[in-house]
């Protein structure tokens, strides 16, 4: 187990330096997007460059911060009843959907992503706009994500089968979305004018 969880370190350590790089595309797609606004509207002047250009960042944001929001738990859930689940069994839940839906999903999309590469690249696609920019890199992100997805989940497997074993302390195991709820529950109740009466 000793050895899966140096591999899951590693993983990890990966996710978090590629979403060190994908924080500066959020801030240079925002500056890339505040710039083409301010020509567009002050100067009357656009170009499609600009504008294909805020979309392949936004693309690579969403495909390449997939794999850091995994490790961080930060997918949106579905499953109304997961919050009241026991923290083992949370556990269960995240490690039978991860080998059963997760990577399988991952894998296929991965697969049939290749042909369709394969094929922006070797004709060099461009956008069909004037001016437009090369489509094959965006695309090629596509399969470059989803290796990193399945990475992630596989590290998540590791750390979850570490903690059903006990070779991993079960963390207080809360999504965002229930930090957020507790956060919002204890300012209610420190703010509670009852308790100032009191």
């Amino acid at each position: 187990m000793r050895f899966l969880l140096g591999i899951s370190r590693a993983i990890d350590a990966l996710s978090l330096n590629i979403n060190k790089a994908v924080v500066w595309l959020v801030l240079l797609s925002s500056l890339v997007s505040a710039g083409n606004a301010l020509v567009r509207y002050t100067l009357h002047n656009s170009s499609n460059a600009w504008l294909e250009l805020q979309w392949i960042m936004f693309g690579a944001i969403f495909l390449l911060g997939a794999s850091y929001t995994l490790m961080k738990n930060g997918h949106v859930r579905v499953d109304v009843l997961y919050s009241k689940y026991p923290p083992r069994v949370k556990l269960w839940v995240d490690l039978l959907g991860t080998l059963f839906f997760l990577i399988p999903t991952a894998v296929v999309i991965f697969l049939t992503s290749l042909p369709w590469v394969a094929n922006s690249i070797s004709t060099r696609e461009m956008s069909p706009d004037a001016g437009g920019l090369p489509y094959w890199p965006i695309k090629l992100l596509i399969p470059v994500a989803f290796i990193l997805l399945i990475l992630q989940a596989i590290s998540e497997v590791i750390k979850r089968l570490a903690m059903l074993t006990g070779h991993l302390e079960i963390p207080e195991y809360v999504t965002e979305e229930e930090a957020e709820v507790q956060e919002v529950k204890a300012i209610v109740v420190n703010n509670d004018p009852k308790e100032d009466k009191q």
